[in-house]
């Protein structure tokens, strides 16, 4: 088999992991799009290591060691990456990532009609006095 099927196949695992995490919303599907870039560089590796150990004629097989190492961290990585999503959907109800992106901005620093979390702040009634806050 030449190194161009495997070359290619990887090459569009990659891109559909990269559209994955640029147009995904959900917090999930954008850890799946990043395994699958992650498989995309498993597969070249090991393409990679046969196609030069052939040549090569040596037997160290170090692409294939790098393989095993990247579906480790790609398996801490998810571990982590779904408990931080779960514990963010309890917390908030939603793992949309434009929402949680709002929520880390808080609020508009130049809005001063806003406190620091983001609320408006409301306007004293007509015959009150405003408090000054310190």
């Amino acid at each position: 088999m030449h190194l161009a099927y495997p070359a290619v196949l990887s090459a569009l695992l990659f891109c559909t992991g990269v559209y994955g995490v640029l147009a995904r919303r959900n917090a999930i599907l954008v850890l799946m799009s990043v395994e699958l870039m992650l498989n995309a560089v498993n597969l070249n590796l090991v393409a990679f290591d046969v196609w030069l150990s052939r040549a090569a004629e040596e037997t160290l097989h170090s692409g294939q060691a790098l393989a095993l190492f990247t579906i480790a961290i790609a398996a801490a990585e998810i571990g982590i990456g779904l408990a931080i999503v779960l514990a963010v959907y309890r917390n908030r109800g939603s793992s949309d990532i434009d929402r949680l992106r709002d929520t880390a901005e808080g609020h508009d620093p130049d809005d001063p009609d806003s406190d620091t979390t983001g609320r408006a702040i409301p306007a004293p009634a007509a015959g009150e006095k405003a408090e000054a806050t310190a």
